[in-house]
C-alpha cells in the first residue's frame, strides 16, 4: 500500500514538471477541459441563485400581507390548489357553462371578508402611453405605496414614492423604453392632465415590465371618465386585494370558505405548510396530475445525461491527441523509468497523472472562474432571467460534482495513451524508435455491432411512442460505432494515396501508419460535424416544410394598413395620406367599418353603448357541427366525418380583423379578384359576398346588435339574439374566388342606403415595385409619430431565413475541426521530425516541409468532415420521419374522428439535405484547416543527425 502510495506521488510530480514544461499544450488542454466546468458551474450558481425560496416568492407577491384575495369571476363557488395557481368550479369544467358567468360587475372583496380585516387594493390594467417615441403599452396600477403591506413588492431605486393625485413612479424598464426620467411628464393616451414621474423602480420578479403606479384613485379612474367623455373605452382594471388579518394568518378553512364566495386566495401561510393532497376538494373534482408540471423529468434527465456524454467524449477525443503528444516528447524519460526498474503499471500511472493533474487543475480554474463571473455579471444575468436573485446560492456538492467532471474527463483523455506508452520497449523508448503494433480486432467489431444496434434503434424510434427521445439515443449509440470503426475507416482512406502527389501522399501514408493519434483527432471532428449535419439537416427540412405551409394574408405585392384599434378611427385619413406620400403604390383601395353605437367601441365590445353588424347565416344552410349546444361532442365519429365533407362546413383558408367592409370596386382590383360580375355589381351599387352559405336567394341578412344578451350569436345561440335585420340583395362571387378573409363588401351608397353608418379603418393597396428599406422605415417612422396603434402588413411570400443558423453551425464545426487537425498535425509533427531530417537531406525543397505539415491537417480534417456528414443524416432522417408518422396519425384520427376535411392538405414533412452547408464544411473547412497549419509551420528545420533504427 505504502509502495503504491509513493509511486503515485512520484508519478503526479513528474507530471506536473512536464506539464509546466510544455505550458502551451497544458494551456490547450487547460482551457478544453476547463471552459465547460466554467459554463456550468456558472449556470448552475445562476438557476440556484434566480430560484427563490417559498417566504422569498411571497414576499416580492404580496409584501407583508397574510394574502392576497382576487375574484375568480366565475358564477358560484370554486375549488383551487394550495399556490391558488389553479382554480376551478366545483364539480369541474365537464358541466360548467361559462355563458352563465356574470357579466356585472362583482361584489366588492372587502365586504366578502371578516370584519376587522386589512384590507390594501392594488388595481392595475394595460393602455397605451405616449412618449418621446410614439406609444407604449404599459400596465397602470394604483397601489398605496406608503402602506406596509406592501414592502417588499417593489424595489424603489431613486427619487421618492408618489404623495399626491398627478404623480406616479415608473419602472426602469418603462423609463428605458420610454425615453423618459425621472421629473418627466407622462400622460395616459386618453387623459386629460399629464403626470409627474417623481421616482424609478422596479418589480424584482418582472424587471422588463413598463408600469406606471400611483395612489389610489388618481390613475384609472381619472382615465376612464376621460376616455367615456371623449366616447373612447374605459379601461376594465384587474382588481387584487392585499389582507392582513393577524395571528394565524390565512388558514387553509379560511380559504375554503373565501372560495365558496368565488374567490382565489393566495395564503402565505398555507404555501409554507400546506395541506395535504385528501384534503384539497380541487383534487377530488380534476385530477392533481392535470396541475403539475415537470412530468418528463425521466426523459429531460435522460437527455441532459446523453448531451453531457456526448460532450465528455468530444473533449476526450480533442484531448486525447494531445496527451499523446506529450508521452510521445516524453518517451525517452519514460524509457528511463523503466530502464531504472518501472514497469508498465508505472508508465500507466505517469501519463494518467497528466490527466488528473490538468483535470484537477482545470476543475479549480473551471469552478473559480463560474462562480467569479456569476457574482461579477450578476446585473447582467439578472436583467437576462428578468427578476433579480433571492441571493447567492453556493451548492458545495453541485460545485464539487461538477469539477469533478474535469477530472474524470482528463483521466478518460490519457488512458488510450497511457496504454500505448505503456505497451513500448524499453529499449524502443530509449532509441526512440516507434515500434510496431497491431490493430485491435475487437474494437470495429464493437463499433460495427453499435452502428447496427443503433441504427436500428433510430428506425425503431420512428414507430415508437417515445419517438424523437429514442431517436437520439439510437443516434448517439450509431455514432459512438462510427467513432470505435474510425481506425480501421482511416486505414480505408489510405488506399487512395498512390494516386495522390508526394506531399498529400507521405501525409495520408503516416495518418494511417500512426492511426493511434490519427483516429482520436478525426473521431473528434467527425463527432462536430455529425451533430452539425444533423442540426443543419433537420433546420432545412423544417424550414422547406414551412415554405410549402405558408399561406399568403394577400396576394403577392400587395398589403393592407388598417387601424388596430377602432378608437383611433380619427387618425385613418392621415394614415392614408402618410401610405400615399412614402410608399410607391400602384392603387389604393380606402376602406370603412360599419358602426353600431360608438364609433370608438371596439369589435366586440359588451361596454355599455357599443353594438356590431352580423351576418345571419340562414338556418338550413348552417353547419350541424356548431348548431347544438354540445358542439361537435354531440355527433358520433362517423357522423362528423360525413359532415366534415358537407359544403356548409367547409371554412375559409383565411381571416381578417374586418370580414365586412365598406369600399368600391378598387378593392376587387388590389385583392386580383377579376370576376366581371363582382365588378360590375360593385360599380352598380350592389354589394358583394364571398361565402354562399350567408346567401338565400340572392339575399343577405345582416343583424344590427345593439345590446348582448345571454342568448348571443358569439355564444353560438343564433336565434335569439335580439336586434334589427337589414335585407341586402348581393350578388354572389364564384365560388373559386379567394376573398382573402372579407366575407362582404358594401358599397358606399348601399351602406347610406340602408342607415348603416361606417367609419374609416384603413387601406388595401398595390405596390409599383418592391419598397425600399427606408421606404419601409420612413413609413414605419411616420406612423411612430404620429402615435397610432396601426398595422402595415405587405405580403412578400415566405421569409423564412435560417442562414444565420447555418452559418452559425458552419463555424462552430469549422472551429472545432481546426483544433482538432491542429492537434493532430502537431504530434504528426513530433512524430515525423526525423522523417523530415530525411528529406532535408536528400534535397528535399523547405516548402516539402511547410507542404507536408499543411496536407497533414488538411488529410485529418477531410477525413473527420466526410465521415461525420455522412453520421449526421441519421438522427435528422429518424427525427423527420417520427415527425412524419405522427403528422399522418393525427391527421387519419383527425379525419376519422370528423374534425378534418379528406380536402385539407395531406401532412408534408420533406427531408432536404442541405447541400451548401456540406459543401462548405467539405470543401472549404479542409481547405482552410490546411492551409492555417502550413502557414504556421516554420519552412526549415535544423539538419541534424538521424536516430538509427
Amino acid at each position: 500500500m505504502q509502495g503504491w502510495y509513493h509511486s503515485w506521488i512520484a508519478a503526479l510530480r513528474i507530471a506536473r514538471r512536464d506539464a509546466w514544461r510544455a505550458k502551451g499544450r497544458s494551456s490547450l488542454v487547460l482551457a478544453m477541459l476547463a471552459l465547460p466546468i466554467v459554463g456550468v458551474s456558472a449556470a448552475d450558481l445562476t438557476l440556484r441563485s434566480a430560484e427563490l425560496s417559498p417566504e422569498q416568492t411571497l414576499t416580492r407577491m404580496i409584501g407583508a400581507a397574510d394574502a392576497r384575495v382576487s375574484h375568480s369571476y366565475m358564477s358560484g363557488p370554486i375549488n383551487q390548489n394550495p399556490d391558488g395557481t389553479r382554480s376551478a368550479p366545483v364539480g369541474g369544467y365537464k358541466d360548467y357553462d361559462p355563458s352563465k358567468s356574470p357579466r356585472e360587475k362583482p361584489e366588492p372583496v372587502e365586504s366578502l371578508l371578516p370584519a376587522g380585516t386589512q384590507v390594501i387594493k392594488d388595481s392595475s390594467g394595460y393602455t397605451k402611453v405616449r412618449t418621446t417615441h410614439g406609444l407604449l403599452d404599459a400596465q397602470l396600477r394604483e397601489l398605496d405605496t406608503h402602506s406596509p403591506l406592501v414592502k417588499g413588492m417593489i424595489t424603489l431605486n431613486r427619487g421618492r414614492l408618489p404623495e399626491a393625485p398627478g404623480e406616479v413612479i415608473a419602472t426602469q424598464a418603462f423609463l428605458k423604453d420610454s425615453g423618459y426620467f425621472v421629473g418627466s411628464s407622462v400622460t395616459p393616451r386618453g387623459a386629460t392632465s399629464p403626470y409627474k414621474i417623481v421616482g424609478a423602480y422596479e418589480l424584482p420578479d418582472e424587471l422588463a415590465r413598463p408600469e406606471l403606479i400611483a395612489p389610489p384613485g388618481t390613475l384609472i379612474a381619472p382615465l376612464n371618465k376621460a376616455l367615456v367623455a371623449s366616447g373612447g373605452r374605459a379601461l376594465s382594471p384587474d382588481e387584487k386585494y392585499l389582507v392582513k388579518v393577524g395571528g394565524a394568518g390565512v388558514t387553509w378553512d379560511a380559504v375554503k370558505a373565501a372560495n365558496a364566495k368565488g374567490l382565489v386566495v393566495i395564503s402565505r401561510a398555507v404555501i409554507l405548510d400546506p395541506p395535504a393532497d385528501s384534503e384539497i376538494p380541487l383534487y377530488r373534482d380534476e385530477p392533481k396530475a392535470m396541475y403539475e408540471r415537470d412530468r418528463n423529468k425521466t426523459i429531460e434527465t435522460a437527455i441532459l445525461a446523453t448531451v453531457v456524454g456526448l460532450a465528455m467524449l468530444e473533449i476526450c477525443l480533442l484531448a486525447g491527441p494531445a496527451f499523446a503528444v506529450g508521452a510521445r516528447r516524453s518517451r525517452r524519460q519514460l524509457g528511463l523509468v523503466g530502464a531504472n526498474g518501472g514497469d508498465r503499471r508505472h508508465i500507466r500511472s505517469i501519463v494518467l497523472s497528466g490527466g488528473l493533474v490538468l483535470g484537477a487543475v482545470a476543475a479549480v480554474l473551471g469552478s473559480v472562474v463560474g462562480v467569479l463571473l456569476t457574482v461579477v455579471l450578476r446585473p447582467v444575468l439578472e436583467d437576462t432571467l428578468g427578476n433579480r436573485f433571492g441571493g447567492f446560492d453556493f451548492r458545495p456538492l453541485e460545485l464539487a460534482g461538477i469539477a469533478l467532471l474535469a477530472v474524470v474527463t482528463g483521466l478518460l483523455a490519457a488512458i488510450v495513451p497511457a496504454v500505448n506508452a505503456s505497451r513500448q520497449t524499453v529499449l524502443a523508448s530509449l532509441t526512440g524508435r516507434r515500434g510496431i503494433r497491431r490493430a485491435n480486432r475487437v474494437l470495429p467489431v464493437i463499433g460495427l455491432i453499435a452502428v447496427a444496434a443503433g441504427a436500428a434503434i433510430a428506425l425503431y424510434g420512428t414507430t415508437s411512442k417515445l419517438g424523437s427521445t429514442v431517436v437520439a439515443g439510437g443516434s448517439a449509440l450509431a455514432e459512438l460505432g462510427i467513432v470505435a470503426l474510425t481506425p480501421v475507416l482511416v486505414g480505408l482512406f489510405g488506399r487512395i494515396g498512390r494516386w495522390l502527389p508526394l506531399s498529400p501522399r507521405l501525409a495520408l501514408r503516416d495518418a494511417v501508419r500512426n492511426r493511434g493519434r490519427t483516429a482520436p483527432a478525426v473521431a473528434a471532428v467527425l463527432a462536430a460535424v455529425a451533430g452539425t449535419v444533423a442540426v443543419a439537416t433537420y433546420q432545412q427540412s423544417s424550414d422547406v416544410q414551412l415554405r410549402h405551409e405558408y399561406q399568403a394574408e394577400l396576394p403577392h405585392g400587395t398589403g393592407l394598413l388598417e387601424a388596430t384599434e377602432n378608437s383611433a378611427y380619427k387618425e385613418v385619413p392621415a394614415l392614408r395620406e402618410a401610405l400615399s406620400k412614402d410608399l410607391p403604390l400602384a392603387q389604393r383601395a380606402d376602406v370603412d367599418r360599419l358602426v353600431v353605437g360608438k364609433p370608438s367601441c371596439e369589435s366586440f365590445s359588451s361596454d355599455p353603448g357599443c353594438g356590431r353588424a352580423e351576418i345571419i347565416t340562414p338556418k338550413d344552410q348552417r353547419c350541424p357541427l356548431y348548431e347544438d349546444a354540445k358542439g361537435s361532442a354531440a355527433f358520433s365519429d362517423a357522423q362528423r366525418k360525413e359532415l366534415r365533407q358537407d359544403w356548409r362546413c367547409q371554412e375559409p383558408r383565411h381571416g381578417t380583423q374586418h370580414s365586412v367592409v365598406v369600399g368600391d370596386e378598387k378593392v376587387l382590383s388590389v385583392l386580383a379578384v377579376t370576376d366581371p360580375g363582382s365588378v360590375a355589381a360593385l360599380k352598380a351599387g350592389q354589394a358583394v359576398s364571398f361565402d354562399k352559405r350567408q346567401i338565400k336567394d340572392g339575399k343577405l341578412t345582416l343583424r344590427i346588435i345593439t345590446e348582448q344578451g345571454e342568448d348571443d350569436i358569439m355564444r353560438g345561440r343564433y336565434d335569439e339574439t335580439p336586434g334589427e335585420d337589414k335585407v341586402l340583395t348581393v350578388h354572389q362571387a364564384p365560388d373559386s374566388t379567394e376573398s382573402w378573409g372579407l366575407d362582404l363588401i358594401l358599397p358606399p351608397a348601399a351602406a347610406k342606403g340602408i342607415g348603416l353608418v361606417t367609419a374609416p379603418v384603413g387601406s388595401y393597396f398595390s405596390l409599383d415595385g418592391t419598397p425600399a428599406t427606408e421606404q419601409r422605415q420612413r413609413i414605419a417612422g411616420e406612423i411612430d409619430r404620429m402615435g397610432v396603434d396601426a398595422s402595415l402588413r405587405i405580403e412578400a411570400g415566405y421569409q423564412g431565413d435560417n442562414s444565420l443558423v447555418m452559418l452559425a453551425l458552419a463555424v462552430f464545426a469549422g472551429l472545432v475541426t481546426i483544433g482538432a487537425a491542429g492537434i493532430a498535425t502537431g504530434l504528426a509533427q513530433a512524430d515525423a521530425e526525423a522523417d523530415l531530417k530525411t528529406l532535408a537531406a536528400v534535397g528535399a525543397a523547405p516548402r516539402v516541409r511547410r507542404t507536408l505539415s499543411g496536407f497533414q491537417c488538411g488529410v485529418v480534417a477531410l477525413m473527420g468532415v466526410v465521415l461525420g456528414s455522412a453520421a449526421g443524416i441519421l438522427p435528422a432522417v429518424g427525427l423527420r420521419l417520427t415527425q412524419q408518422r405522427e403528422a399522418d396519425a393525427l391527421y387519419r384520427e383527425s379525419i376519422e374522428q370528423g374534425y378534418s376535411a379528406i380536402t385539407e392538405a395531406v401532412p408534408f414533412v420533406p427531408i432536404s439535405v442541405p447541400w451548401e452547408t456540406l459543401g462548405g464544411l467539405i470543401v472549404v473547412v479542409p481547405l482552410g484547416a490546411a492551409l492555417l497549419a502550413a502557414l504556421v509551420t516554420r519552412s526549415s528545420g535544423a539538419l541534424a543527425r538521424r536516430a538509427a533504427g
